[in-house]
Parts: C-alpha cells; structure tokens; sequence
C-alpha cells in the first residue's frame, strides 16, 4: 500500500467529502483498486455509508419514501458489499447487508465507479449511459438522488 501515498494510515473520519473528493480525483484506477482490497476496502465503505446520515437533505427529500440498496462489486477477491439507505419521514438511516425488503431502486456498480460516484469525480447520468453503474428499479428515484444528498463537487 506504500504506493498509495500513506492512505492506508488515513483517519477517513477526519476527512472531509472535499478533501475525499480530491483524493479520489488524484488516485489512478490502479491506486483505487489497491485501495479498495481488504480491511481498507471496509474501512472506506463504512466511512462513506456511515456519513450518508449527515449529508442527507431531508429538505430536498420532502415526502419521500424508499429503500435503495448499494451492490458494490469487488475484484475477484473481493465480495460483493451491500448496504442499504432507507429514506422516510425526513431521516435517511443506513444499514450494512440486505434487509428482506424490497428496494426502491438498486445500485450496482464497482468498487472504483463506486468511488468516484460518491465523492462527485463522475457524472451519474453518463455512469449509467455508460453501463458502469446498473440500476434497477425506480430509474427516476436513482437520476434525483443527487439531489437529495450533499455530494461534493470534484
């Protein structure tokens, strides 16, 4: 991990999403896949899921209820991990592992366009042109999330 410049010993809680998204925007696809390997792989999902409870815009969602499930794909060493985002009365509430209901909408996409979606080094609509990131379900629920959640500007 020595290649990655000391990311490996980063306190991704200090953090912030634009400090995040500039480090992303300065990583390779080689250096995103190295990050995304093992204990960093799960450190980097938990902080990012973790923070979707405070970037959530319960002004921008108003009445809105849904389930959206997260599938992202490893290598072949790495599992699929999934995480779920409910949205309901105002709140956004996170969860690690599929729950038994039905989502809303369903993401699926790999490690690194996981990365570079979230942190606003991509842009969603050509992601999705560009099948790099699968949607299932409610396609008009999945184009308005980024209205919904504050995702920093890359």
């Amino acid at each position: 991990m020595d290649d990655l410049g000391g990311l490996d010993g980063l306190d991704f809680a200090r953090v912030t999403p634009a400090e995040f998204a500039a480090l992303v925007r300065k990583l390779s696809a080689r250096e995103m896949a190295e990050l995304m390997r093992g204990e960093l792989r799960a450190r980097v999902l938990a902080e990012i899921f973790g923070r979707m409870e405070h970037v959530f815009r319960p002004e921008a969602a108003g009445s809105l209820a849904a389930l959206i499930r997260w599938e992202v794909t490893g290598d072949a060493d790495e599992p699929t991990e999934v995480w779920e985002t409910t949205i309901a009365d105002g709140a956004c509430t996170v969860r690690r592992g599929p729950s038994d209901a039905t989502p809303r909408t369903t993401f699926t996409l790999a490690d690194t366009e996981f990365l570079k979606l979230v942190s606003g080094n991509a842009s969603p609509v050509v992601m999705f042109m560009t099948r790099k990131v699968r949607i299932g379900g409610d396609i008009g629920l999945a184009s308005g999330l980024t209205r919904i959640f504050d995702i920093p500007k890359a």
